[in-house]
């Protein structure tokens, strides 16, 4: 390992990978933007240099669409993202003007920011996360370079911190072909406001080549707290009834996975309130016998264990409002013995019979390392022949089933070590997400184990210790539609245009089918609105399917829950139609019987003909503690809540571009703009110059007007 500038770190590249440099950053966070956009800068001007970028989820600061949304978004990104390095090769994409030399592959894009570039789109790689690692390292990988983490305590070690996922895959294959003679350079860069995880992230330092000498200190990339919409809170709250005590949870990313943790929440801590709501839904009457076979309405007496793919706030949340706190172990022994109850939540001993019939009726050497490396019985005890040396001077029988052995043995008990609460491969999140992992303590941050996406992600490898660890495991994902016949999309658009990618969605709903016990739930809301026009997302076919309808298991939207494991395809477009907006429901029915699909008598049971957006306004009146808009927090100030709502509510409802369009004459009946002085002042239209920021003023006005707060 040698410290170096900038500029040097470029140099050796340069100097020491002859030909074509095929550089692999992480995902997310973990790039070291800095060292990236040197290399990129100079490999610019030297077209005889081939340089191929690696990586999936470039972020880049949100471009806003319309002149109203600039007007909001610029004060707000300012605040937000500070003085971030934006990634060149980015910027360059998203014009296309990447150079001919150059180019970049992403196996998952920053969700629908490059659906309209052709460059982007025809180097998108298709994968599962689980096959990354080996896929790059069939690509001839020579360079990888990542954001790192250091602390005063830890010399000589560095965090991988919130990007372990692929690199902890990527390194022993990176180890083979340099032992096999190949040239490849690892580079680090410190960040001084990483937070420092503990475990399988810590690596010597000695594992990178290079270190940049200054640590950066530019702000870090963050995903403020979006809102969350009554349909999000809803699908929520019913899939939360899913989740059992004692089990597994695994979370995807957005609005309604935030809508999914504080349901969970809520049963754990406002049990009676949260009983009241799903009443409302009427929940346990539709849906109540698969409530009690499948998770459960009660607050988690045992808690839960979560193995996410991503660490996002809303597991924190979890964790800290003590819902997350069934530890597992790594190792299968001590796994065994959690499961059967034979440890307590801190690693104590409970049961000895089990403790003891994990080992050899006469204790042998393996058998008191075991007992030793895993914290379970004090350092001081030592084997000679066939009997135990006590820290006392006592030489007591080594065999197990006798009184005094056991009495002794139980006073030199201590705790199981190793025992974490959730295993995940990355974290994104607010920037209180990231203060709040700065802040905790050690013994809070050891139950958070970031580690390999092989371990996350998979059963292969370790299966027999995951499958005791993931019991009961309930996988949650998002998809935007839902084909009657139960395939679903999350990824891709129909006619090839990727807006995200597979990311680990597929490997989750495998392992549903694999484990014993466990579900895959995919969220979905069930219709849409754009341009003032409503729309079903669960439609009888779709030219594109991210899981196969062979995969097909529980499905939620607000309106409910369908089980479509084993059904017949009959039986599934039924309990489909069931959880369908009622608005779309007979169109489906009659496409459906036109493919000979349902019955020609078919008739769907009047209970489920009263799913609408109205019925719900209804229910959140009566209950407004549960659906918060921000229930995980919050960027935004009171009058940028409000801003953002109207926008919002503006962009479904027409299309900003083309708002001049409208005539003033359409805006009517309006509060006054005093009434909104402090808004209107954020939005720089307290005092509108001409006829265009005027009629901005009456569309703000009226999008306020139409989502105040009753």
């Amino acid at each position: 390992m040698a410290n170096c500038s900038l500029e040097q770190a470029v140099d050796e590249v340069l100097r020491r990978i002859e030909g074509p440099i095929r550089l692999g950053i992480p995902l997310g966070l973990g790039k070291p933007n800095r060292f990236v956009n040197a290399l990129y800068q100079r490999i610019k001007t030297l077209p005889e240099r081939q340089l191929t970028i690696y990586t999936a989820l470039s972020l880049a600061k949100p471009q806003p669409a319309s002149e109203l949304e600039q007007r909001f978004s610029g004060p707000f990104l300012r605040r937000l993202y500070g003085d971030y390095i934006e990634l060149d090769y980015l910027s360059d994409l998203r014009c296309g003007e990447l150079p001919a030399h150059i180019r970049v592959e992403e196996f998952y894009l920053q969700p629908a920011s490059q659906l309209d570039n052709p460059q982007a789109q025809q180097s998108y790689v298709s994968l599962n996360y689980s096959q990354v690692a080996r896929d790059l390292d069939r690509k001839g990988l020579n360079l990888v370079a990542q954001m790192v983490a250091a602390r005063p305590q830890s010399p000589g070690r560095f965090s991988l911190s919130c990007n372990p996922d692929i690199t902890l895959d990527l390194l022993p294959r990176l180890r083979r072909r340099r032992a096999a003679g190949e040239t490849i350079l690892a580079i680090a860069q410190v960040h001084e406001a990483l937070p420092y995880m503990p475990g399988d992230a810590e690596l010597d330092a000695g594992e990178f080549d290079l270190v940049l000498e200054a640590p950066e200190r530019s702000t870090l990339f963050s995903t403020p707290n979006l809102p969350v919409s009554l349909q999000d809170h809803a699908i929520g709250l019913h899939a939360s009834a899913l989740v059992r005590d004692g089990g597994t949870l695994q979370v995807g990313i957005g609005a309604m996975a935030d809508g999914l943790a504080a349901a969970l929440v809520a049963r754990q801590g406002d049990n009676a309130g949260y009983r009241a709501v799903l009443d409302a839904l009427e929940v346990p009457q539709r849906w109540g016998g698969l409530v009690e076979r499948e998770g459960g309405l009660a607050p988690f007496a045992q808690g839960l264990y979560a193995n996410s793919e991503m660490f996002l706030l809303g597991l924190l949340v979890l964790l800290e409002a003590g819902v997350l706190r069934r530890p597992v172990y790594p190792d299968v022994r001590l796994q065994r013995l959690a499961n059967a109850g034979a440890l307590d939540p801190q690693g104590t001993p409970t049961d000895l019979d089990a403790l003891f019939d994990e080992l050899p009726r006469v204790l042998d050497a393996d058998g008191l390392a075991w007992l030793q490396r895993h914290g379970l019985l004090d350092e001081g005890v030592r084997l000679d022949g066939d009997h135990l040396l006590l820290g006392d001077g006592r030489r007591l029988s080594a065999t197990l089933d006798e009184a005094a052995t056991r009495a002794a043995l139980v006073e030199r008990l201590g705790q199981a070590r190793g025992g974490v609460v959730i295993h995940g491969g990355f974290f994104l999140g607010p920037e209180a997400f990231y203060q709040r992992l700065r802040e905790l303590g050690d013994g809070p941050l050891s139950r958070i184990a970031m580690t390999a996406i092989s371990y996350v992600n998979r059963l292969h490898g370790d299966e027999e210790l995951k499958r005791l660890q993931r019991r009961d495991a309930r996988f949650v994902n998002s998809c935007f539609t839902i084909t009657l016949l139960g395939a679903s999309a999350a990824d891709q658009l129909e006619d090839g245009r990727v807006l995200s990618g597979v990311g680990g969605q597929y490997d989750f709903v495998a392992q549903a089918h694999e484990l014993d016990g466990a579900r895959s739930i995919l969220m979905l809301r069930s219709w849409r609105e754009s341009g003032g026009e409503a729309s079903s997302n669960i439609v009888w076919e779709y030219g594109h399917a991210t899981i196969p309808r062979h995969l097909r298991d529980l499905v939620v939207t607000e309106y409910g829950i369908a089980d479509l494991r084993g059904k017949n395809d009959a039986e599934v477009i039924e309990a489909l139609l069931r959880i369908a907006d009622s608005r779309f429901q007979d169109g489906l029915i009659a496409e459906a019987q036109k493919a000979g699909k349902l019955p020609a008598d078919f008739v769907l049971d009047p209970r489920y003909r009263q799913n609408t957006p109205w019925r719900l306004l209804a229910l959140r009146a009566e209950h407004p503690r549960l659906f918060a808009e921000y229930p995980l927090g919050c960027d935004f100030t009171p009058e940028e809540q409000d801003l953002l709502r109207a926008l919002r509510w503006l962009k479904s409802k027409l299309k900003l571009s083309e708002i001049l369009e409208l005539g003033m004459a359409t805006l009517f009946d309006l509060p006054e703009p005093a009434d909104y002085t402090r808004h209107l002042q954020r939005m720089d239209l307290h005092a509108p110059s001409g006829l265009r920021e005027q009629l901005y003023q009456k569309l703000v006005l009226a999008g306020l007007k139409a989502t105040a707060p009753n």
